[in-house]
């Protein structure tokens, strides 16, 4: 089994390394979980930015597999911070790993690029623990170094068809970006987290409908920031990876007819030529990744339930709130 294939074991073996705990660790109520790979600079930007909130919250470190020498840097200059290396890469799954280690009631997540504000996760906690049925916090998002540019996805999702309901912090979404979310733990754990099939990129979709499928909520509370400092382009191969898990997606939870109307549009423009010829090699490629994982899909499917489901519906004929067209996804 190579490291992309699905595997619904999940994070298997893994080894950990623990320093001192962190000022302030023993009545922490938020964990970061932090995923990473082969991004060791990236992530000692972002742990040094985490290390300086207020309370310094304790940080659990998933290390998918890196070969940059990252858990050596890491364990040198943040001895405090939880070291988990599962010995392979688990895509998103390795926040499923960390949320596991953590031993608070609420997790945020950070990926090796992004941070919190100061106060961001005290305002989470506070939302968390005001509205029982809140299952995942949809935070806002800022972008560059210094946090001043607003991501065009905040306006997606305070835009979100579904609206606001009485005992809920926001407007409810079925989608999120991953390093910007402050989960409940119980309600996290209870959803099955992260879903080895789709592995990365897209996946938070699938998660939202699984926590709405539980009985959680899921809300943007734009009160919530966190800020995303990519470097670098967009990583090669992803819009194709993305148009991939839109429809295993599909297939693991949507009815029949979605799943296969979403994978006859992709065979149709795996199908084109000419102009569109960069386009239809994404599509092949996605298409590839479909008909590879869609046993596995298949195995693993479980319909959502109607209310979920006509939620779904209602995001999909206003295009937001889930909050890109269905072959995109969030993040």
């Amino acid at each position: 089994m190579t490291a992309d294939q699905p595997d619904r074991r999940g994070a298997g073996p893994a080894t950990e390394r623990r320093g001192p705990a962190p000022p302030g660790a023993a009545w922490a109520r938020t964990t970061v979980v932090v995923i990473t790979r082969d991004r060791r600079d990236q992530l000692l930007r972002t742990l040094e930015r985490l290390a300086a909130l207020p309370g310094r919250p304790p940080v659990v470190v998933v290390d998918n597999a890196s070969s940059d020498g990252t858990a050596e840097a890491v364990a040198a200059r943040y001895p405090e911070v939880l070291l988990v290396s599962p010995g392979r890469n688990l895509g998103a799954v390795g926040r499923t790993l960390g949320v596991r280690h953590a031993r608070t009631p609420y997790v945020a997540f950070s990926d090796d690029d992004s941070w919190w504000q100061p106060g961001a996760l005290a305002a989470a906690e506070r939302l968390l623990d005001d509205h029982p049925r809140l299952g995942l916090v949809a935070a806002s998002v800022r972008v560059g170094e210094d946090g001043r540019r607003e991501d065009p996805l905040n306006a997606e999702l305070a835009s979100s068809p579904l609206g606001r309901e009485p005992g809920l912090p926001g407007t409810r979404v079925l989608g999120f970006l991953a390093c910007a979310a402050v989960a409940r733990r119980e309600a996290y754990l209870e959803a099955g987290g992260y879903h080895p099939v789709v592995f990365f990129a897209g996946e938070e979709q699938l998660l939202a409908y699984d926590l709405e499928a539980c009985g959680w909520a899921v809300c943007h509370c734009p009160e919530v920031v966190a800020v995303h400092g990519p470097v670098g382009g967009v990583r090669g191969g992803r819009r194709a990876v993305m148009r991939r898990n839109a429809v295993l997606t599909a297939w693991l939870r949507r009815p029949v007819g979605v799943a296969l109307r979403r994978t006859g549009r992709l065979a149709a423009d795996a199908a084109r030529r000419g102009a569109e010829a960069r386009e239809a090699r994404e599509a092949r490629e996605a298409l590839r990744g479909v008909l590879e994982r869609l046993p596995a899909a298949l195995r693993a499917r479980r319909r959502l339930p109607a209310h979920v489901e006509e939620a779904a519906r209602r995001v999909e004929g206003g295009d937001r709130g889930g909050c890109r067209p269905p072959e995109a996804g969030v993040g």
